[in-house]
């Protein structure tokens, strides 16, 4: 990354860590050996796997067989709501999560819904927490799997999972996550959380793209999404991604070495730049809870202008933010997430993505919030909404 790019959309990718990337570079020209085969080298690349995926297991408190590599956040999601949705028809066809789930989960459970499944979406609070209440009524002897996101990746919220996880178990109902922004930057203990399916994405957290994997329960059974030579103990064919695999687990042990250190680091910084947003520009709110969100997120709303006419303006200094999911940045619908929260149109058009780590200081944040301010001011003066406004 070059020295004056001031990077805050750490929500959307992150860069590798230097040991990550000297992991891709050694694996796939020296180590380029493929698992399956039988002679000496590839079999030691295999068993670099399995303990790659004991240190991985280690970190979320589970058996190393319960792992299984994937292509990242959005197969793991698939196979997890497609596979059990397909192994547990016979009991039943009710799926309920949130309105608020990342696209590759809500439109996979809309595809459902087309195949004859039935899917509650659950409302959420104007800080973006689930109605337990409501998940509680929704549960009926046709509901075979609740998935709920861990941590949304618009607005940072952190969902109450160990209190979703244990009213799951106690209607015997599968429990999924989507955690793809949560690993990495908070604590995970899938048994103590009663979590079932686990999803995550290796590049939201220092590791490589187009690598992640899916916890299995060996308790539950799911139904294979890809079919093939029968890797992954022949649940998920494909020849392994072996740099990926490595890179990932490298960028996870170094994610959770001093991980409350890092994240009170970041809080602060985060908490910090909120303030001085809030305190420093008219007409803006804060999205999510105030308290309960990732340690790293902002996602501010700017009334009377468009988020991505702040970020096409913010990067014209190099800085790079962004209006919310980039997986729906070719859209101009609102976000989805602000909508569910309570926000009108207008509002949620005018967000902006402000997503932090540990390379990040205060110094970036009061040349981005400098700007920011003049900014503001410049679209606002142009906006006849802004206008109509101060002459009321």
């Amino acid at each position: 990354m070059n020295d004056d790019i001031i990077y805050f959309d750490n929500a959307s990718t992150t860069k590798p860590y230097g040991e990550v990337v000297d992991i891709l570079n050694t694996y796939s020209s020296k180590y380029f050996f493929n698992p399956s085969s039988v002679y000496i080298q590839s079999q030691n690349v295999k068993k670099t796997i399995e303990d790659a995926r004991k240190k991985l297991s280690k970190i979320i408190n589970c058996s190393k067989d319960e792992i299984f590599f994937t292509s990242g956040g959005t197969e793991s999601n698939n196979w997890a709501i497609k596979g059990i949705a397909n192994k547990y028809k016979f009991k039943g066809n009710h799926i309920i999560t949130s309105k608020i789930e990342h696209h590759s989960l809500l439109n996979c459970c809309k595809y459902l819904e087309k195949s004859g499944f039935k899917v509650t979406f659950l409302d959420v609070d104007k800080n973006g927490l689930v109605d337990i209440d409501q998940l509680k009524n929704s549960i009926t002897d046709e509901t075979i799997l609740v998935s709920i996101i861990f941590a949304n990746n618009e607005i940072g919220t952190i969902q109450d999972i160990a209190q979703i996880g244990k009213i799951c178990k106690q209607n015997n109902v599968i429990f999924h996550t989507d955690a793809v922004q949560a690993f990495g930057h908070l604590n995970i203990d899938v048994k103590s959380f009663n979590i079932d399916l686990l999803s995550v994405s290796g590049h939201k957290f220092g590791g490589p793209k187009g690598i992640g994997f899916l916890y299995k329960s060996k308790n539950i059974q799911l139904e294979n999404l890809l079919e093939g030579g029968g890797q992954e103990k022949n649940r998920r064919s494909g020849t392994e991604n072996v740099a990926g695999i490595l890179g990932l687990v490298k960028a996870a042990e170094i994610s959770y070495t001093d991980l409350d250190k890092k994240n009170e680091y970041i809080r602060d910084l985060r908490d910090y730049c909120i303030s001085r947003i809030i305190d420093e520009i008219e007409h803006c709110r804060l999205n999510g809870d105030r308290i309960n969100r990732l340690p790293n997120n902002i996602n501010i709303s700017f009334e009377f202008i468009e988020g991505e006419s702040l970020v096409l303006n913010l990067n014209k200094y190099n800085i790079c933010c962004s209006t919310g999911s980039s997986c729906s940045s070719n859209t101009l619908d609102p976000s989805h997430v602000l909508l569910a929260i309570g926000l009108n149109h207008e509002l949620s058009h005018g967000s902006l993505r402000i997503t932090l780590n540990t390379d990040n200081n205060r110094g970036q944040v009061d040349f981005f919030i400098d700007k920011l301010k003049n900014i503001v001011n410049k679209l606002r003066e142009l906006s006849p909404l802004y206008e109509d406004h101060k002459n009321k």
